[in-house]
C-alpha cells in the first residue's frame, strides 16, 4: 500500500519519460527506422538502375530515327536530278507541271516507305514553280517552324537543323538541309518530317515509370510524354524550371550525335513514391513487425498507466457530469503528482463556477436577454421609419398630368411606385441581391425623371461579378432620394446622380455622386457624428436608418463615408464584404473596413 502511494507521488513527466525511452523510443523507433532505410535504399538502387537502361534504350531509339532522317536528307543533298529541277527557271507552267509529274512524282512512288518519316518537303525561291504538290516557298519554311534562322541560308549542307512547327505540335520533328551541293543560284531547302506516332512510341516507354522529356542545347523541353504538361508546355520554359517546382529523381542521357544533336539530352524524372511502390507493397510485412515491436512496450505502458488510469476516468465522469450542472466535487486522497494536482484544480474550479452561475451568470443572461430584445425592436422600429414625401409628391405631379394629357407614361410611372411601395412594406428579406436592390433604384429615378423631367438624368453601372452579392434590404435608395430631393431638386437645370458599384478582393463596393447644391465641411462632420448617437433619430433618418442596419449586420467590417462640397455636390461610399449568406450566420474570414 506505501509502495502504492510512494508510486502515485512520482511526477507524471517523470512517468511518462519512462515508459516512452524504454518501452516506445528505443525499441521501436530504431529498429524500424534501420530497417527502413535499408529498404529504401535498395528500392532505390534497383529503380535507379532500371530507370537508367529504359533511358539509354528511348535514347538509342530516338538517335536511330534522327540518323535514318539526316540519312535521307543527305541522299537528296547530293541529288543532282533533284538540284536540277528545283533550279531550272520554267517558261510556263505546263512546262514545270510536266517536269513536275516526270520527275517528283516518280521520286515519291520509287523512294522506299519508311514508316518512321511522315513526309519529305522541299522549299525553294525559284519564282517559276507552282508551290504545290511537294514543292513550297521558303517563306511558308520560316512561318512553319519555330526555330528557322536566316543564318540557316547562308551555311552549307553540312549545318542540319532539327525544329519543330510553330503551332506547338510537340509531337512532330523535322530535319531540315539547305540543297546547295550543286548549284547556289537558288534558294532551296529540304525538310524531313519524323512521324509523330513514331516519337511518341519511343517516349512512351512502359519500362520507364517515369516523365520522359527530350532537351535542346538551351534546356528548354522539345517533347514530353508528360500529358498535363503537353497541354500548356511553352518552348520558352525550361526543365530546370519544372525541376525546382517538385521533388522528383533526376537521370539524364547526352545524345551526342554529331552536329546536329550536340548539347541535346534525354532526362527522365521518377518521383520518389513511385520508385517507393515496392515498398509499399510490403506494408503487411512492416505491420506485423511493428506489432511484435509493440507487444513488450505495451506491457509497460499497462503496468504504469494503472497509477494513474483510475484516477483520470473518475475527473472524467465528473466532468462530463458538469455539463447538467452537476457540480460534485471528487473526494480522493491529495496525492503530489499531476493527476492528483489536476483534481484539486477541479474541485477549486467546480466551486468557483457554481458559485459564478448561482451569483453573477445568470443576471448576466437575464441582461444579455432584455439587450438583444431592445436591439430586436429598435431594428424593427428603425425599419418601420420609411420617408413617404417622395411617394405622395410622386402621385401628385402623375394626377396632375393624367388630367391634363392622355399617356403611357403614367401607367409606367405608377407601376415603378408600386414596386417601390411594396418593397417598403415587405421586410421579411432582410438581404437581397445588389441586381434586385438596382431594379428598386431604377424604379424610383424614373419616378423622379418623371418629376423633374429634363432637370434630372442618371446613370447607373454595374459589375456583372456584384449583381448576386447580398446587401440589406433598401441600405441604397435613401441615398439616392437624399441626393434627388436635398441634392438636385434645388437646382435649375443639368442635375445628375449616378451610382457604381464593384466587387474587387471579395469587398463590395457603391459609390453615390450627385452634381448638386452639396453641403458645408461642418455640416458633413456634424451628420458623420450625429451617426453614433443611437439613443435619438432626430433628423436625417434615411441615412441613419442604413448606418444603424449596417452596424447591426457588420459590427465593425464595413466602411462609410460622406464627402460633399458646397455648390459642386455629394459623395458617399460604403463597402461591404461580399457574401451570399447573411453576414451574421457567415463564419468565412472578411477584411474588416471601418468607419472614416
Amino acid at each position: 500500500m506505501r509502495t502504492s502511494r510512494s508510486f502515485h507521488n512520482i511526477r507524471l513527466k517523470n512517468k511518462m519519460l519512462v515508459m516512452y525511452f524504454f518501452a516506445v523510443f528505443i525499441p521501436i523507433v530504431l529498429t524500424n527506422v534501420i530497417f527502413y532505410i535499408v529498404t529504401i535504399e535498395n528500392v532505390k538502387k534497383q529503380q535507379m538502375q532500371d530507370s537508367t537502361l529504359a533511358l539509354q534504350q528511348i535514347n538509342r531509339e530516338f538517335k536511330t530515327i534522327i540518323d535514318e532522317a539526316v540519312g535521307i536528307s543527305s541522299s537528296l543533298y547530293t541529288n543532282l536530278n533533284l538540284n536540277l529541277f528545283l533550279e531550272k527557271d520554267y517558261v510556263s507552267d505546263i512546262d514545270y507541271i510536266e517536269k513536275h509529274n516526270s520527275f517528283l512524282r516518280n521520286f515519291n512512288q520509287s523512294r522506299p516507305i519508311n514508316p518512321s518519316i511522315n513526309s519529305i518537303r522541299f522549299y525553294t525561291d525559284n519564282s517559276s514553280i507552282i508551290y504545290s504538290g511537294g514543292v513550297y516557298s521558303i517563306d511558308s519554311l520560316q512561318q512553319e517552324l519555330k526555330h528557322f534562322k536566316d543564318a540557316l541560308k547562308n551555311s552549307n549542307g553540312s549545318q542540319i537543323l532539327i525544329d519543330t512547327p510553330s503551332n506547338q505540335n510537340f509531337e512532330t520533328f523535322s530535319i531540315i538541309r539547305n540543297l546547295d551541293y550543286f548549284y547556289n543560284d537558288k534558294q532551296k531547302f529540304v525538310k524531313v518530317e519524323i512521324n509523330p506516332v513514331t516519337i511518341r512510341d519511343i517516349f512512351n516507354n512502359v519500362t520507364f515509370k517515369g516523365d520522359v522529356y527530350l532537351l535542346n542545347e538551351k534546356g528548354e523541353i522539345e517533347y514530353t510524354n508528360n500529358q498535363s504538361l503537353k497541354q500548356q508546355l511553352d518552348k520558352s520554359i525550361k526543365f530546370n524550371q519544372i525541376q525546382k517546382e517538385n521533388n522528383l529523381v533526376t537521370i539524364q542521357a547526352n545524345l551526342n550525335n554529331g552536329s546536329y544533336l550536340n548539347d541535346w539530352s534525354v532526362v527522365g524524372t521518377i518521383s520518389e513514391e513511385t520508385m517507393l511502390k515496392t515498398v509499399n507493397k510490403s506494408k503487411l510485412f512492416i505491420i506485423l513487425l511493428a506489432i511484435i515491436n509493440f507487444l513488450a512496450p505495451t506491457i509497460i505502458i499497462v503496468i504504469i498507466s494503472r497509477s494513474f488510469l483510475t484516477r483520470l476516468q473518475r475527473i472524467l465522469r465528473h466532468v462530463k457530469r458538469m455539463k447538467n450542472q452537476d457540480f460534485k466535487l471528487i473526494h480522493d486522497q491529495e496525492y503530489q503528482d499531476e493527476i492528483g494536482q489536476l483534481t484539486s484544480e477541479f474541485n477549486r474550479m467546480t466551486k468557483k463556477i457554481n458559485d459564478l452561475i448561482n451569483d453573477v451568470l445568470l443576471v448576466n443572461i437575464q441582461n444579455k436577454d432584455l439587450e438583444i430584445k431592445r436591439n430586436r425592436a429598435q431594428l424593427s422600429a428603425l425599419q418601420s421609419q420609411i420617408n413617404p414625401h417622395f411617394l405622395f409628391n410622386a402621385l401628385e405631379t402623375i394626377r396632375m398630368r393624367s388630367l391634363m394629357k392622355d399617356e403611357r407614361e403614367t401607367a409606367k410611372i405608377i407601376h415603378n411606385m408600386a414596386k417601390i411601395f411594396r418593397n417598403s412594406l415587405t421586410w421579411g428579406k432582410d438581404f437581397v441581391p445588389v441586381r434586385d436592390e438596382i431594379n428598386l433604384i431604377t424604379s424610383f429615378l424614373e419616378i423622379q425623371k418623371y418629376r423633374f423631367g429634363d432637370k434630372l438624368d442618371y446613370r447607373i453601372k454595374i459589375d456583372e461579378a456584384a449583381e448576386e452579392c447580398k446587401i440589406p434590404n433598401m441600405s441604397l435608395l435613401p441615398f439616392i432620394e437624399n441626393a434627388s430631393i436635398h441634392g438636385i431638386e434645388p437646382l435649375k437645370e443639368n442635375g445628375e446622380i449616378s451610382l457604381s458599384i464593384s466587387l474587387y478582393a471579395d469587398t463590395v463596393t457603391c459609390v453615390i455622386k450627385d452634381n448638386g447644391v452639396g453641403i458645408t465641411e461642418e455640416k458633413r462632420k456634424q451628420l458623420l457624428a450625429s451617426l453614433e448617437n443611437e439613443e435619438d433619430i432626430g433628423e436625417n433618418v434615411g441615412i441613419k436608418n442604413v448606418y444603424y442596419r449596417l452596424k447591426l449586420y457588420y459590427p465593425d467590417q464595413f466602411y462609410f463615408n460622406i464627402d460633399s462640397h458646397l455648390d459642386y455636390g455629394t459623395s458617399i461610399t460604403i463597402q461591404l464584404p461580399s457574401q451570399i449568406e447573411s453576414p451574421i450566420t457567415s463564419n468565412s474570414d472578411k477584411n474588416l473596413y471601418f468607419i472614416k
